[in-house]
């Protein structure tokens, strides 16, 4: 690329600057994977830096959880960056299913925090406990992401029935929870109980004031309880591609007018901020570029020009 960008140069070209000014490793190589026809073989190589000898994933491949131990969130972050290059399947992923199995709840699914994390910094609205309860928030992306990839393996049988039951219960919920049904449901086999189940869920989600339709109007509208200031979430957060369950819970209006607001929000540096509490400098730093592909291969879904 040239060695200088402008606020005029298409948003990729513009993110890409921002991307080998502040990126991780793993970061640039999904960058060049996506952008620049970089290969998968890259991206799994640099992955494998944040793998642990017990099969899990740390040393902050999730940035707001620190220190070397495999938590649930690493290791969920680590099946959705092979999910993205085509890798999810064999071998490694059947010894993460171990992981998973080591880990888990009497339930059979996955605590948003493993113990094992204490003494080591982590945000500090993340508790650590010692008996961690079973959470959707980690455990339906991860069984979502192995059934679409045909992943069968004996940890997802009580995984599955457990989300089924969380996700059809689900009645007080926050963004992040309901971020986290959408991924089970998008994956989930059962494609009929899969749509009844996110119809339900995109009703709550506008009864509750969970997704926030206009844009122009955020100052007016509440955050959810225990977020920070502007932490609101839009049709895009929840509808990441045009063949997700959630999309049908938005008007194409409503998604035109989130994704041309998605689009705004590309800073003058090429990166996209984030709308998050920031408690240690790292944590900001390692989180933008992560959050930049994401807007990226969200507008590339939809089909808006990139560049």
């Amino acid at each position: 690329m040239a060695e200088n960008s402008s606020p005029s140069s298409t948003p990729v070209a513009h993110a890409e600057r921002f991307i080998w000014l502040t990126a991780r490793v793993l970061e640039q190589r999904l960058f060049e994977y996506h952008f620049l026809g970089g290969g998968a073989d890259a991206v799994e190589t640099a992955l494998a830096a944040y793998r642990n000898g017990d099969d899990g994933y740390g040393h902050a491949l999730e940035p707001d959880l620190r220190g070397p131990v495999s938590q649930p969130l690493h290791t969920a972050h680590a099946l959705a960056v092979l999910d993205r290059i085509g890798r999810c399947d064999g071998r490694q992923v059947e010894h993460i299913c171990r992981y998973l199995t080591r880990i888990s709840t009497p339930e059979g699914a996955l605590p948003a925090l493993h113990p094992s994390i204490r003494g080591y910094p982590a945000a500090p609205w993340i508790p650590v406990v010692d008996d961690p309860p079973s959470a959707l928030l980690a455990t339906g992306p991860v069984v979502g992401v192995l059934h679409r990839n045909e992943v069968w393996h004996a940890w997802l049988f009580r995984a599955t029935d457990y989300c089924w039951a969380a996700v059809e219960s689900l009645d007080k919920t926050h963004p992040y929870e309901l971020e986290a049904a959408v991924a089970f449901l998008d994956g989930a086999p059962d494609r009929p109980r899969a749509a009844a189940a996110a119809q339900r869920l995109g009703r709550l989600a506008r009864e509750q004031g969970l997704v926030l339709l206009d844009p122009a109007r955020a100052e007016d509208v509440p955050v959810a309880e225990g977020y920070g200031p502007g932490e609101h979430h839009l049709a895009y957060d929840f509808a990441r591609r045009p063949d997700s369950v959630a999309r049908r819970w938005f008007s194409d209006a409503e998604m035109d007018r989130a994704l041309d607001h998605l689009g705004s929000l590309q800073e003058e540096d090429g990166g996209w901020p984030l709308n998050w509490r920031t408690w240690a400098p790292g944590t900001a730093l390692e989180s933008r570029p992560m959050v930049t592909l994401n807007a990226l291969l969200t507008l590339r879904a939809y089909g808006r020009p990139l560049g």
